[in-house]
């Protein structure tokens, strides 16, 4: 019977890291290695009696915090987490760049929002309420606050 009971409780035990360390937010391994470690100190109070229960309940409880502990210490956050960054970064301020009247081409769908391209430079542009097909020429109309406002070009 000590062998079902330790096998239940070190299951609960490895369920419970498993939902912290692994599989996070979906609950289900964590509720069920309470669930598997709650049945493994139920049958020792059943079957052993209250004292077994009891020392069986506080061993459950040391080991689960030593697991937690030890899983931490082992720097398994650090295998798991991106290592890698990114360097770019928006157009500080197109107004140094570019200024009202400047031309280009949009590159994508300014629906209203969109990329246009001008003297060489792609930058994030709006075109008011109407939409502009890519590859139409536009002409800025105003900057304003690094928000660059463009329309089409009727040529």
């Amino acid at each position: 019977m000590w062998a079902i009971i330790v096998i239940l409780i070190l299951t609960g035990i490895l369920l419970l890291v498993l939902e912290v360390l692994v599989i996070p937010g979906t609950g289900f391994a964590g509720v069920l290695g309470f669930v598997v470690m709650a049945s493994g100190v139920w049958f020792a109070y059943e079957k052993k009696g209250t004292d077994a229960g009891h020392m069986v309940l506080a061993a459950a409880l040391v080991l689960n915090i030593v697991a937690i502990l030890f899983s931490l210490r082992a720097k398994t956050w650090k295998k798991a987490q991106l290592k890698t960054s990114i360097n770019g970064k928006a157009s500080a301020n197109p107004a140094k760049k570019l200024k009202t009247g400047d031309r280009g081409k949009t590159v994508s769908r300014c629906a209203p929002a969109g990329k246009i391209s001008v003297n060489g430079e792609y930058f994030e542009a709006t075109a008011g309420t109407e939409f502009i097909d890519p590859g139409t020429t536009i002409e800025i109309v105003k900057i304003e606050n690094n928000k660059i406002y463009i329309k089409p070009l009727k040529i």
